[in-house]
């Protein structure tokens, strides 16, 4: 077991204050079910030099995220060197809902050869709620500087985890259960609304920020999430941190501005939240195809 007090949680999230409402639930949720102190860190592209967030895309200084999916994917590989690869860090995306005391993720038991604990196995790695062992990581992962400068640097290091799967030590499905997957709200102890276009909190965020003539960051269709109870428990946190006295606009921070990132205009979500009949023809022809020629041969999955 853990012996170290502090829980130290890094988040990815936007860097234009688009998902305020997103950061306020979770770190209500994180708050409201552990007794233990909880050290939070927003990982939020900078304009500040002295930021490990920096970036300067004008003339290639810091972070290179035109390869990105998010607004902040390849974060989480700067985490085990922000914390001097000493102990232990939790990486999370920011549309997410702890449902459980975190320190049982904190403390959960990691094998030799592990730098990270995440949802998967022998065919498959979710590194979007992880556990870092940074002392480990510090084995396996390039300089935070060669990390941020190169746009491939992402890709490549989910290639090193699809190369040795053994450095992921697999944890119970439910500490990131995906939007549901048919599971009672009562099984679920971390909740990832991972689906971009489904995500609970752009009822929120969408109409805020269009009273200041600002879009969100995700440029594809937005839709109904199809589980009504989870939708009424993400309104059920946020309702409650407000009442706690938390705010949206207490996590405001100077906007970053444009960035480089990949679209998602054609973005297809993922098979929990949408059934063949919710995609377009062409989308299921493709999936079709896939599926035809797909090897038999079985191959490992990682998230973005």
């Amino acid at each position: 077991m853990m012996t170290e007090n502090t829980i130290k949680v890094f988040v990815g999230c936007d860097p234009n204050n688009c998902d305020l409402e997103q950061l306020m639930v979770l770190e209500h949720s994180i708050r409201k079910h552990t007794q233990h102190p909880i050290e939070l860190h927003w990982m939020q592209l900078s304009h500040d030099t002295a930021s490990p967030w920096y970036s300067n895309q004008e003339i290639a200084e810091g972070w290179a995220t035109e390869k990105w999916a998010t607004p902040f994917s390849g974060f989480r590989w700067a985490i085990p060197e922000l914390c001097n690869f000493q102990g232990r860090a939790i990486y999370m995306d920011a549309d997410v809902v702890v449902l459980c005391d975190i320190a049982e993720l904190w403390s959960h038991p990691m094998t030799d050869d592990a730098m990270v604990i995440a949802k998967g196995g022998k065919s498959s790695a979710r590194l979007c709620t992880c556990v870092w062992n940074c002392e480990k990581a510090r084995q396996h992962l390039p300089s935070l500087k060669e990390i941020r400068e190169q746009p491939e640097s992402h890709k490549k290091l989910m290639q090193l985890i699809k190369a040795n799967p053994s450095l992921v030590q697999p944890y119970q499905d439910s500490y990131n259960n995906i939007d549901g997957e048919d599971m009672a709200i009562e099984q679920i102890k971390i909740l990832h609304y991972s689906d971009m276009g489904t995500q609970f909190s752009h009822k929120y965020a969408v109409p805020r920020l269009a009273e200041n003539h600002q879009k969100h960051w995700f440029d594809g269709k937005i839709m109904p999430h199809p589980r009504q109870d989870l939708i009424q428990l993400f309104d059920q946190y946020y309702a409650e941190a407000l009442a706690l006295g938390y705010k949206p606009e207490n996590y405001i921070i100077e906007p970053f501005g444009h960035f480089s990132k990949a679209t998602q205009i054609n973005y297809q979500g993922n098979q929990v939240t949408r059934s063949e009949k919710d995609t377009n023809w062409l989308s299921q022809q493709i999936r079709q195809l896939k599926a035809k020629f797909k090897s038999k041969k079985p191959t490992f999955t990682l998230d973005e």
